[in-house]
């Protein structure tokens, strides 16, 4: 077994969504009224004296300046199960461990990603990109990967002999044991995990108590562990709480980026796409904005994503200020890669119809663009219809090519004569059955402006330079 540990020290701050500035001392708290303390302040702060688990009268004596912020457990659940989502595009065994911490098993995994260190440097490049603050360690055994990673040491231990050494010196504060232990072995004279090893196993255990022992023999892989396996969810639901209302599309723009990049990442773990999805802004007294998002065909791009919700969003009135922004998706299709030939030429000098068309769609709205479908009907001008633009819609082949793809809407007369009739005649006569009969003669022209034209003739009317041309439409 291989355990890598993901330790998020800053997550009570970095899953918070506030108003503090960033050049602000800034500090979470908890607890009951009067008797709050701090959970993680950040760096402004600890500069001046600002500590964990300290009393908030003492860091506000501390730092007048202390911006304070409650604690949100709620969030911090969400962004760690973000990132579990994420975790599992490299291991199938994931598991939440705390409030701050993962644990992934990627002995299995460790081939595919082409051994230790370019693993770790892919998720080093990834967790970075997420904008989360991580520590990460491995080790034979995952709470022994935990100890290290705590201690912000980037080590990777991969034999099971090598982990008595490497635990001997690690503080005991790092081992994940009650905090009333901890103060108990510190006011004995015990710093290190090696000072607790170093005493007999009988009266560690009446020191600690058995669950304590438990966990130390857990941690030296003399007891196997079993931890809980994450399970993605079938459904995607990520919601951001400000804490205040936000009233410009330029303030929505970052928590915006995060929640789509998020979703991608979480996306591409599952190996899948979406196709529809929605932006929720939420407003005081449960009042709610729904912007609906649907695209051609499942991607999973988190740049086109991106660039589909900000223009659909920036097309949205805020009729009230925003204290919430959701992303929900419901259904997530496979994302089936593209098969390409052998000699294809290179797909960035090809035009990328779905997403140009998800592009001019978003910025115009979903009426805007529209696909055309024929129709069975001989009449040129009833022979195609307007229809909801899809791209797994069958392309129909061009049966002909003395027909042209631009047909007017409907017939104008032709301003001029013709210079040279090309091809024709083609007649078509339909139409009596519904009052709307035509008898005409279709010619290929070439105008004197030197443009080729689909025009006709009443059937019977010789087609001469003297004839009433009517315009159908125009050659590409």
């Amino acid at each position: 077994m291989f355990w890598v540990c993901l330790h998020y020290p800053r997550l009570a701050l970095e899953a918070l969504h506030s108003d503090v500035p960033a050049d602000r001392p800034h500090a979470v708290v908890d607890g009951p009224q009067q008797r709050r303390h701090v959970v993680l302040a950040n760096a402004i702060a600890n500069k001046v004296g600002v500590r964990a688990r300290q009393p908030l009268a003492s860091a506000q004596l501390l730092c007048p300046r202390l911006a304070v912020t409650p604690r949100d457990e709620a969030a911090e659940r969400q962004a760690l199960a973000s990132l579990a989502d994420h975790a599992y595009r490299y291991s199938a065994d994931v598991s939440i461990a705390g409030a701050d911490t993962l644990f992934l098993e990627v002995g299995a995994s460790l081939k595919l990603f082409g051994g230790w260190p370019a693993l770790e440097r892919r998720m080093r490049e990834d967790i970075d990109r997420l904008g989360y603050a991580c520590t990460l360690a491995a080790a034979p055994t995952a709470t022994a990967a935990r100890v290290f990673a705590t201690c912000r040491s980037a080590i990777a231990l991969p034999e099971l002999a090598q982990l008595p050494l490497a635990l001997d010196a690690a503080p005991i504060v790092a081992s994940s044991l009650d905090p009333k232990i901890v103060a108990a072995l510190h006011g004995m004279g015990m710093r290190t995990l090696g000072d607790l090893f170093r005493l007999p196993r009988a009266e560690l255990a009446r020191r600690i108590g058995q669950p304590a022992l438990d966990h130390l023999d857990r941690m030296r892989g003399l007891v196997a562990e079993t931890l809980p396996r994450w399970q993605p969810p079938p459904r995607y639901a990520r919601r951001i709480e400000f804490g205040y209302g936000i009233e410009s599309h330029t303030a929505l723009a970052f928590p915006l980026q995060r929640l789509v990049r998020e979703f991608a990442q979480f996306l591409a773990a599952r190996d899948g796409g979406v196709q529809r999805f929605a932006i929720e802004l939420g407003h005081e007294r449960d009042a709610c904005t729904r912007i609906d998002i649907g695209l051609l065909a499942p991607q999973r791009d988190a740049a086109s994503l991106l660039e589909l919700a900000r223009a659909r969003l920036e097309r949205v009135e805020l009729v009230a200020p925003v204290h919430a922004l959701a992303l929900r998706a419901d259904d997530l299709p496979p994302l089936c890669p593209l098969h390409r030939d052998l000699f294809e030429t290179n797909r960035r000098e090809q035009l990328d119809w779905p997403a140009l068309a998800e592009r001019l769609r978003a910025r115009l709205g979903d009426g805007a663009l529209q696909g055309i479908a024929c129709v069975a009907d001989h009449r040129p001008d009833r022979a195609w219809r307007f229809v909801a633009l899809c791209a797994n819609r069958p392309v129909v082949p061009a049966t002909s090519m003395s027909r042209p793809f631009w047909l007017l809407h409907r017939p104008l007369p032709l301003r001029g004569r013709p210079t040279r009739v090309l091809a024709g005649p083609e007649r078509i006569e339909s139409g009596w059955w519904d009052e709307s009969d035509q008898r005409r003669d279709y010619y290929v022209i070439e105008t004197r402006d030197g443009q080729r034209a689909w025009a006709f003739v009443e059937m019977g009317q010789a087609p001469g330079r003297d004839a009433p041309w009517t315009l159908q439409g125009w050659f590409a």
